[in-house]
C-alpha cells in the first residue's frame, strides 16, 4: 500500500463509514443492502435491486445520490420508452443557411442513473443501457460520447408482476455487478419507516464523498493484495457453479442448467477487496469472499425447472457450494 499513507487510508475508511451512517438515516434497516450498494460503488459496478413495491428501493438510490456528490438522473422505464429517450438523439438544427446535426444528451449522461422498474421497458430499450453500463460510453450515429466518471446504474425491478414486463436477458443481468434482494422490514423497522414517511421527521442528508474521492478510493482498493489461497477459493466457488465440470457438487448437477460467467469471478475479487477496505484491513480474507458471493452469483446462476419445483433458490445453492468447499 505504498501509494497512500496509513492515516490517509483511515480517513478514507472513516468517510465511507460516515456515508453508510448518513444513508441509514433515510433508509431504516436494510443495513446489508446499504453496505453492498456502497461496495458496488467502490468497485465500479452496477446494481440491480429487486423487491416488492414500497420497500424503499427508489428512496435508497435517491439517498445515495444525496450523500455521494454525484450528478443524479432518474429514468422511469415504461413499455413505450424508446432507446433515444435513454441515450439521447441527434437533432436537426438550422444555423444560418445550413441545417446541422447536434447531439442532445439523454438522461443516461449522469454519474448516478436510477433505472426505475427496468423490467417494464422493451428489450430494445433495455439494451440501450448495455454500452453505457459496460463501456461507459454512448454511441449515436457514427460518434461515441464519453459518460461522466464515476458512472454507475442502479436499477430496480418488481419480482411479483408479470403483466406488462419484459424479464432481463441473461446477457444484461451479467452486466450487473450485484443483484440485491430487498426484504420486507420487521415490525419495529416498519414503525420507524412510518415515523419518517407519515410523520414530519424526514432527515436532512449531507454530502460526504465526491466523485473524485470515489475514483481515488478505487485506485487504492485495486492495490489490496489477495493471497493465493483466497484467490483459489473464489475461483473454485465460480467453477463449482458449472454442472458440466467434473466434480461439480450434486446440488449443482441437479438444479443448475448454466453456471456463472468469468464476470462472476471478477465481481467477487473486486468486491471482496472493497469489503476488506471498508473493514479497515489491507488484505482480503475468506470471509470477504463468502460475504460477496451471494449478491455476485445469485443472478448469474440459471436454475432449471426442478429447482423451481423443489423451491431451491440460487442463494441456497450458493450456500451448499460454500459448505462443500469449506469441508475440503
Amino acid at each position: 500500500m505504498a501509494i497512500q499513507g496509513e492515516w490517509q487510508l483511515k480517513d478514507m475508511v472513516e468517510k465511507v463509514s460516515r456515508c453508510e451512517a448518513e444513508i441509514g438515516k433515510a433508509i431504516i434497516g436494510q443495513k446489508d443492502i446499504i453496505r453492498q450498494t456502497i461496495l458496488a460503488i467502490l468497485s465500479d459496478g452496477n446494481v440491480l435491486l429487486e423487491g416488492v413495491p414500497g420497500l424503499g428501493k427508489t428512496e435508497l438510490v435517491k439517498a445515495i445520490g444525496r450523500v455521494f456528490q454525484m450528478s443524479f438522473s432518474r429514468i422511469q422505464f415504461t413499455p413505450d420508452l424508446m432507446p433515444a429517450d435513454v441515450t439521447g438523439t441527434n437533432l436537426i438544427l438550422k444555423e444560418g443557411e445550413r441545417n446541422v446535426f447536434r447531439f442532445e444528451p439523454g438522461p443516461v449522461f449522469a454519474q448516478l442513473v436510477l433505472a426505475d422498474e427496468i423490467n417494464r421497458a422493451t428489450p430494445k430499450t433495455q439494451a440501450a443501457l448495455l454500452e453505457a453500463m459496460q463501456e461507459k460510453t454512448v454511441t449515436a450515429g457514427r460518434k461515441t460520447y464519453e459518460l461522466p466518471l464515476p458512472f454507475l446504474v442502479l436499477a430496480t425491478q418488481n419480482p411479483i408482476e408479470n403483466e406488462g414486463t419484459y424479464p432481463l436477458p441473461e446477457a444484461q443481468l451479467d452486466r450487473f455487478l450485484f443483484k440485491l434482494q430487498v426484504d420486507f422490514p420487521d415490525k419495529q423497522e416498519l414503525k420507524e419507516i412510518l415515523q419518517i414517511t407519515v410523520g414530519n421527521k424526514r432527515p436532512e442528508l449531507s454530502h460526504v464523498i465526491s466523485g473524485e474521492e470515489i475514483l481515488e478510493m478505487r485506485k487504492v482498493i485495486c492495490q489490496i493484495p489477495v493471497a493465493d489461497a483466497v484467490m483459489d477459493y473464489a475461483l473454485s466457488l465460480v467453477v463449482a457453479t458449472h454442472p458440466e465440470v467434473e466434480g461439480a457438487p450434486e446440488v449443482v448437477r441437479r438444479y443448475v442448467s448454466t453456471g456463472a460467467s468469468p464476470r462472476a469471478a471478477q465481481a467477487i475479487i473486486k468486491t471482496a477487496r472493497a469489503r476488506a477496505f471498508m473493514e479497515g484491513r489491507y488484505n482480503v480474507a475468506f470471509e470477504d469472499v463468502r460475504y460477496v458471493a451471494y449478491p455476485a452469483l445469485r443472478h448469474r446462476l440459471i436454475t432449471n425447472f426442478e429447482a423451481i419445483a423443489d423451491e431451491m433458490t440460487a442463494d441456497k445453492i450458493i450456500s451448499e457450494i460454500m459448505k462443500g468447499l469449506d469441508k475440503v
